[in-house]
């Protein structure tokens, strides 16, 4: 009897880009464009945080709101996809349980976490740090004031030299409130939302 050749399926590689998003920025989708570009990502998926378990949960915009700004603001390019995913998960939601999570759902994908060099620095501080270095992709970007050192040992994390650009939400939020124009630094889909006369 002949033998039936079993075709191994190709995972997508899937970045997994988490983060508050309060709000989102071309800073984000620049990174996460070039990402998918330059640093062989099949996709970016954006997790919007509800409670990072490092910061202040007080000054968050509404979580769907946030999903929604999300998803707005990368329609159209097909690389890009918003997730609420840590919506349903236990809170505060930690990196290692939400990939876990993730890989039982979606099977098909290898998942890489992105993470800045600044998170890097003190990944240690990370539940269960040492089972998110060896068992997941972590492509480290660069941060101002943040050199990236990485063990030679461990090949599953890689330096990427993407673009170096220092915008934050914090950025967005406090020029906002003083009554600046930042309209450009905001992606052209939700410049105008109402959510921003109300901070």
């Amino acid at each position: 009897m002949e033998k039936t050749a079993i075709k191994e399926i190709k995972k997508l590689n899937t970045g997994i880009f988490s983060g508050s998003f309060n709000p989102v920025h071309i800073g984000h989708l620049a990174l996460a464009n070039w990402l998918c570009e330059f640093a062989g990502l099949d996709e970016v998926w954006f997790v919007i945080t509800p409670h990072n378990p490092l910061k202040d949960r007080s000054n968050l915009m509404d979580d769907r709101l946030r999903y929604e700004l999300v998803e707005a603001s990368i329609a159209g390019y097909p690389k890009f996809k918003a997730s609420d995913f840590e919506f349903s998960l236990p809170q505060p939601t930690y990196t290692i349980d939400t990939l876990r999570a993730l890989e039982k759902t979606y099977p098909d994908r290898q998942f890489h976490f992105i993470m800045g060099a600044d998170n890097w620095a003190f990944i240690k501080r990370w539940k269960e740090s040492d089972q998110l270095i060896s068992n997941y992709p972590i492509l480290v970007y660069p941060r101002k004031g943040y050199e990236i050192q990485i063990p030679s040992d461990i090949p599953s994390i890689r330096k990427v030299d993407a673009p170096l650009m220092e915008i934050s939400s914090t950025f967005i939020r406090e020029s906002l409130k003083a009554g600046k124009d930042v309209r450009f630094f905001l992606p052209e889909a939700i410049r105008n939302h109402k959510c921003f006369s109300n901070i």
